[in-house]
């Protein structure tokens, strides 16, 4: 199987239908104060142009969610995030015809909920989508918009002291990005532009302090001619600082570098810290499978500009998480996965292969320095866990709560939506919600309390 042609097969081969099941069957006990949605985005492509070169990232998005009331998984939900173009596919395909053998992504990347609505992300300036609570397409959503054509992007984030939208946006053929902040109302209060000092580069994620934007300029550059994003050994990469009231990025130069996503970052005015997974290039962000991502911690000292840079754990992991509340702020634990999007095996403790895991969830005590793993099977595949807080939890504790993901049941041929206690992070699950039907691995999602 050629090595891109593998993501649309076996955990990542998309679903053909729209399913919703009421009364979901549940091993464990669901938490009686959870009361919410917990919802995934990922690409669900309609039809696929070739299906030998085929980008992973591509294909209309589908969001995936389970609601939880009163202890019970009242229902499961899966939709297309109906953008014009795929509302016209399906169509099609309901009349009986083929739909186009390429569409253009619909928002498959994030959702996350703010100022009132629920909203799909795209990558690189695609417009948000609105959804319904039972995850309808409302329509586009002008959320974060700019005069220049910016709004909400892939990994726009929220300050839980401020509730403001923070958005690092940046459209393809562009030479600047923008740094986007919307209150919680929805309505902008500032923009500042980012000259970009090179290439466009692939500005999937960004990090967020009290008092800055940490932005990485890698060396993974769009290419005009190809139409997409290729290692670009001759660009100088950077890491460029903005302070989040505005005035001018400081870029400072560093050594080649990929970063796939961000766990927290924090500063105390003089040092910003960030804990993020990173990899060393070349990388092709078409086959992740070739790349090997590494959790790392990243000190910049403003004073001097020096960036040092440490390795937290080596081990091949992605998708990191904090509890949302620490957000902006210093922090104690990350959550991560080992997934299958990597296929690479994570031994929990020395060289024991015996031991090893290729589908598991990861907790980190930064402070300690110390790991634990809740392992699954070896085709549970598993992705992205979100954080739930714990509504009844008086101690204030960063650790009081949930993880929550979807992963496999290879028997049953569907999968589970299995939450753990993140204070006993290696005991059984809390709960596994049994859905009816596949979801295929994804990218990133939430728990959406209801309000």
């Amino acid at each position: 199987m050629d090595r891109y042609d593998r993501y649309l097969h076996g955990p990542f081969a998309p679903v053909k239908e729209e399913v919703t099941a009421y009364d979901l069957p549940v091993t464990g006990r669901l938490p009686a104060e959870l009361n919410g949605r917990y919802l995934r985005l990922g690409p669900n492509p309609l039809g696929v142009e070739d299906p030998v070169t085929h980008f992973w990232a591509f294909g209309a998005g589908m969001v995936h969610g389970v609601r939880i009331r009163d202890g019970r998984a009242e229902w499961y939900r899966n939709r297309w995030v109906r953008s014009a173009e795929v509302a016209d596919a399906l169509d099609r395909m309901e009349r009986g015809l083929e739909p186009p053998a390429f569409l253009p992504p619909s928002p498959n990347i994030h959702v996350l909920r703010h100022a009132g609505r629920t909203l799909a992300l795209s990558e690189a300036g695609g417009p948000p989508h609105e959804l319904g609570y039972e995850l309808d397409t409302i329509g586009e959503c002008p959320l974060a918009a700019t005069r220049e054509g910016s709004s909400a992007n892939a990994h726009s984030k929220v300050d839980p002291r401020t509730g403001d939208l923070h958005s690092l946006a940046y459209l393809l053929g562009r030479p600047f990005a923008q740094h986007v902040v919307t209150d919680p109302a929805g309505t902008v209060t500032h923009v500042a532009d980012l000259p970009l000092p090179g290439d466009l580069p692939f500005l999937h994620d960004f990090a967020l302090s009290e008092n800055f934007v940490v932005v990485f300029d890698i060396p993974l550059t769009f290419d005009m001619d190809a139409m997409r994003f290729r290692w670009n050994p001759a660009h100088q990469a950077h890491v460029g600082v903005l302070p989040r009231t505005g005035g001018q990025v400081r870029w400072l130069p560093a050594e080649p570098f990929y970063v796939s996503h961000v766990l927290n970052a924090y500063d105390d005015g003089s040092t910003i810290t960030v804990d993020l997974i990173a990899a060393d290039g070349p990388v092709d962000v078409a086959d992740p499978g070739g790349i090997s991502p590494r959790l790392d911690r990243w000190r910049i000292d403003l004073r001097t500009g020096r960036l040092e840079q440490r390795c937290v754990d080596d081990r091949p992991q992605d998708f990191p998480r904090v509890n949302d509340a620490y957000a902006s702020r210093q922090h104690r634990y990350g959550y991560s996965a080992v997934t299958p999007v990597y296929g690479m095996q994570f031994t929990p403790s020395g060289p024991h292969p015996d031991d090893a895991f290729t589908n598991a969830l990861v907790k980190h005590d930064l402070v300690r320095g110390t790991t634990e793993v809740h392992g699954f099977a070896r085709d549970a595949a598993v992705g992205e866990a979100a954080f739930a807080p714990d509504p009844g939890d008086t101690q204030g504790a960063e650790d009081a709560g949930y993880l929550m993901a979807y992963v496999a049941d290879p028997e049953r041929g569907a999968s589970d939506l299995v939450i753990l206690s993140a204070q006993d992070f290696t005991g059984p699950p809390v709960a596994r919600v049994h859905l009816p039907v596949r979801v295929p691995l994804g990218f990133h999602g939430n728990w959406i309390p209801d309000a």
